[in-house]
């Protein structure tokens, strides 16, 4: 037996009540002292079970075979109070690893203890049994060998039961050998929202694992208690969500929130928008995602929210909701509590993925609204549809897919559609039938003249409007934080954000083609827009024009001799122009073809008509827009561009001998040296992080 002085750590296992001193030394019978039995060194499956001295290597090595025990005597195990493993010492010197599990009720059970305190109507899982086993290690010792873990072993046991233990197909109902894994509470969880009961649950799950009735890790009581846990923390969680609206309402009176509550007074639905959001609403609402492909794990709730893109071709936060329910109660109730936000003003138009209830919604509350889907969640999913059945076909079949999708007239897809399934063998496929189906609500052909600000236009928008969503959905603290990290992201102040907000107001504009046409873009769009507009300038001088009758002109490529191109309409009095691309009315950006007839028309300017707002420099003001933060001048970045400045006049300076730029370039060099070796410290500040 260990000396009581001496310091130790323990691993005790006790039967039923923890055993007595005086029994501290039995191993059914006495307790050895001088650790006979295999060596250390022997395997812990050769092992013949437990004695006092065994040893093992690692505390590890020594909780497995306390675990094995625990197997063999069919012990109910009870997590300790804190949740973990008790730690606790019993000397000055002596800290003590303590998993106290009991044996399930046999023979005569204790009474409960008669006080003050109200007793349970419930049976005492005591009953007295004096078996035990005991792991420890003297800390003193592992310290003098100079052994950062040191050894374990037994010091002391006893396997005499004053009950009968249970059977291998009873111990499975113990509650410490029936577990819910993550996936199973995922499934239960989802199982539960649909309305069907326990039983029903139960059944479901064991035709899916193909088990026996009542051979499931879990029992229905574990189920309920499961779903009536959750159903608490969802409660608490959501009336802190709704404490912390309030909070952003008394700070900010035109901070808009609204809630609903079901039948037992639980939270249902929750949506806000911040007064930012509402202004930059007014400017760039013309076209909005709407998301709900995420769900928040803090509150298993679904995660709706609105964005869209600025003058800057930055995605911008409009408002968010969670949602219990996916039905069409729900959608219907965001989308007309997101109207009553934004002053009644409805987009022109909403991406949204693909869900039956959600286009429903749509069509009774944002009537006047062109519903499409968002082509990059679509094509998320095309490795999981598509991989396994064309294997090596796979890239080929993808860049098909690319080339369909971008194609201008429907006639055209829809003959290139079907061939591609002739090519690929895709007939029958569920998953191409069911995009064909849909082809109306994603693909180009079908959605060019509909405004979209260009969301669909190129793969790196849409990456930034999902790499912006999941910023949101990937916030991992507290629910009740949640509104406080939505706003740090919808202003840009957390680093990603930061950091995207100083490359956008760098951005720097070089003229190409020299014209007067672009440097007037230049001067009235912004960095963003300007270079989507000069995209179509530079391959404008590409195509040749040619004057049909009265005011309609035909626009095409100059390899292209006998067919093909577009039809422009010019109108004269009013300055308008059109273009059977839509390129203009999908996007706001001018196309080439319109370009190339201004340019035959002898005009120098663009007109005013074709440089709309929501792509100019001067809207909006940094006092008035949302996100201001995206627009004005941060002290970090007027730092940046003073340094700039004085890069520039040293290149000017240094061009003018060979001494100078031999100067520059040996002191810049050394300046450079420097500049690595410092570290790169970050500053964490109520606005954000700062480097």
């Amino acid at each position: 037996m260990m000396p009581a002085g001496s310091a130790s750590l323990l691993l005790e296992c006790y039967g039923g009540d923890p055993p007595l001193s005086s029994m501290e030394g039995t191993s059914s019978g006495e307790e050895v002292e001088d650790g006979t039995g295999p060596s250390p060194e022997a395997e812990e499956d050769d092992d013949p079970g437990p004695y006092v001295g065994q040893r093992f290597p690692t505390e590890r090595r020594g909780a497995r075979a306390l675990q094995r025990v625990r197997e063999a005597a069919r012990v109910l195990d009870p997590p300790p109070p804190d949740g973990g493993e008790g730690r606790g010492g019993e000397g000055p010197d002596e800290e003590v690893l303590r998993v106290p599990p009991r044996w399930e009720p046999a023979g005569e059970a204790f009474a409960a203890g008669a006080g003050d305190r109200p007793q349970r109507n419930r049976r005492s899982s005591r009953c007295g049994c004096k078996a035990y086993m005991r792991i420890g290690r003297s800390a003193i010792a592992a310290a003098a060998a100079g052994e950062a873990e040191g050894e374990w072993r037994v010091t002391g046991f006893s396997n005499h039961h004053n009950h009968e233990l249970l059977g291998q197909d009873q111990v499975r109902l113990l509650p410490a050998y029936r577990v819910v894994s993550g996936d199973d509470r995922d499934r239960i969880l989802m199982l539960a929202r649909s309305g069907i009961s326990v039983q029903q649950m139960m059944r479901i799950m064991e035709l899916e694992r193909r088990v026996e009735p009542g051979n499931l890790p879990f029992t229905e009581k574990d189920v309920r208690n499961l779903i009536q846990s959750c159903r608490k923390s969802d409660q608490e969680e959501s009336v802190d969500l709704i404490k912390m609206c309030r909070r952003f309402q008394e700070k900010d009176p035109d901070f808009k929130y609204e809630f609903t509550k079901g039948a037992s007074n639980r939270v249902e639905n929750v949506a806000w928008s911040f007064a930012s959001s509402v202004q930059s609403y007014e400017m760039f609402g013309d076209a909005v995602v709407f998301n709900t492909t995420h769900r928040l794990p803090a509150l298993d709730m679904l995660l709706g929210i609105w964005v869209g893109l600025n003058n800057h071709g930055m995605p911008c936060f409009f408002g968010c909701a969670f949602l219990r329910e996916e039905s069409l109660q729900s959608y219907a109730w965001a989308l007309k509590v997101f109207l009553n936000f934004m002053n009644r003003k409805a987009p022109l138009t909403i991406l949204t993925d693909e869900n039956m209830y959600l286009k429903e919604a749509i069509e009774k509350e944002l009537p006047g609204t062109k519903q499409a889907l968002c082509i990059w969640l679509i094509a998320a999913r095309f490795p999981s549809w598509f991989d396994a059945v064309l294997g090596e076909r796979y890239n080929s079949w993808k860049d098909e897919f690319d080339r369909l999708y971008n194609m201008e007239s429907t006639m055209e897809f829809d003959l290139g559609w079907s061939d591609m399934m002739n090519s690929y063998g895709l007939h029958g496929n569920g998953h191409i039938a069911s995009l064909f189906a849909s082809r109306t609500l994603w693909a180009l052909p079908y959605l060019r003249g509909q405004f979209f600000a260009g969301l669909l236009a190129s793969p790196e928008t849409s990456k930034s409007i999902s790499v912006f969503i999941q910023r949101f959905s990937s916030a991992q603290t507290r629910l009740a934080h949640f509104i406080e990290q939505v706003a740090v992201v919808a202003e840009y102040k957390d680093q990603a954000g930061r950091q995207q907000m100083m490359q956008h107001n760098l951005q720097s504009i070089t003229l190409k083609t020299a014209t007067p046409m672009e440097r007037h873009a230049a001067a009235v769009l912004t960095p963003y827009a300007f270079s989507k507009l000069q995209d179509e300038l530079v391959v404008a001088c590409q195509y040749a024009s040619f004057h049909l009758e009265g005011n309609v002109f035909l626009v095409r490529h100059h390899t292209k001799t006998e067919d093909g191109g577009c039809n422009v309409t010019w109108s004269q009095r009013e300055e308008l122009i059109s273009c059977s691309c839509n390129m203009f009315e999908s996007a706001g950006i001018l196309c080439r073809h319109g370009l190339r007839v201004l340019s035959t028309l002898n005009y120098f300017q663009i007109p005013d008509h074709y440089l709309p707002p929501r792509w100019r420099r001067t809207w909006p003001s940094p006092s008035k827009a949302l996100n201001g933060a995206y627009f004005h001048e941060s002290p970090e970045i007027g730092r940046v561009k003073a340094l700039q400045s004085m890069v520039s006049a040293l290149v000017s300076e240094a061009s003018k001998s060979t001494e100078r730029m031999d100067i520059a370039t040996r002191e810049v060099s050394a300046l450079l040296s420097r500049m690595r070796q410092q570290p790169v410290v970050m500053h964490v500040s109520g606005d954000g992080v700062h480097k």
